[in-house]
């Protein structure tokens, strides 16, 4: 099965950069977040490596952080949509 790897920089999160990459039936294999909460950025991986990219844009597109436009999660969904767009 053939795996798609992109890299995405944020804005507007603590996290850098987003590492994403997503197999031919749209499954996210694998995410890393450079920066940010290291401990909370572990655990939306780990809930969101195996899952189908329009479900986690569905479950976690638009949710903020505090004061801010964006989260960290946000950010993830930008850079799926990104990917799927590369």
């Amino acid at each position: 099965m053939a795996r798609k790897r992109f890299t995405y920089k944020t804005s507007g999160t603590c996290s850098q950069f987003i590492e994403v990459e997503i197999d031919d039936d749209n499954t996210l294999r694998d995410v890393t977040f450079i920066g940010g909460c290291n401990g909370n950025l572990q655990g939306i991986s780990s809930l969101v490596r195996g899952m189908k990219v329009d479900e986690i844009k569905k479950r976690l597109d638009g949710i903020r952080c505090g004061y801010k436009n964006t989260s960290c999660p946000d950010q993830l969904c930008r850079a799926l949509e990104a990917a799927q767009n590369a």
